[in-house]
């Protein structure tokens, strides 16, 4: 990747549907190059897709909560591909600190969230966690 690439990926995740032309012009580039280098950055993975964002406050319907995870030993990775296959975890982050994990998790109702907790906490490899609800979000 070179400064180019950088800068194309930099107004994507600004917003990913900006057009070619646009991309082009941003960068200093032709359509046809921007074209090139998007269709090889996402050949080579760096670019894995495209997707929607939300404005937090617009999504009305269920519950979000944040669940800190300890993990036990090096189990590490057996819980990450337990957690990867979890439906209600949307975002997954390796951290430092207190919590080895932390997961975003969202449920239907506070019933939902019970049974999702519940799997979770029985992955093996998961020493303790603390879940805490969304109640709003400011930016």
């Amino acid at each position: 990747m070179d400064e180019i690439d950088s800068r194309l990926i930099g107004i994507l995740r600004r917003d990913a549907r900006t057009p070619l032309s646009v991309l082009a012009s941003k960068a200093g580039v032709s359509r046809g190059t921007v074209s090139n280098r998007l269709r090889k950055l996402e050949a080579d993975g760096v670019i894995a897709g495209y997707t929607l964002k939300l404005r937090p406050d617009s999504d009305q319907g269920g519950l979000r909560a944040w669940m800190g995870i300890t993990v036990d030993g090096n189990q590490t990775r057996a819980v990450l591909a337990s957690l990867l296959g979890e439906p209600s975890v949307e975002q997954l982050h390796d951290t430092n600190g207190r919590w080895d994990l932390l997961a975003e998790i969202r449920a239907d109702s506070t019933a939902d969230l019970s049974k999702v907790l519940e799997r979770v906490r029985l992955i093996r490899g998961i020493a303790a966690t603390e879940t805490s609800i969304l109640l709003a979000t400011y930016r």
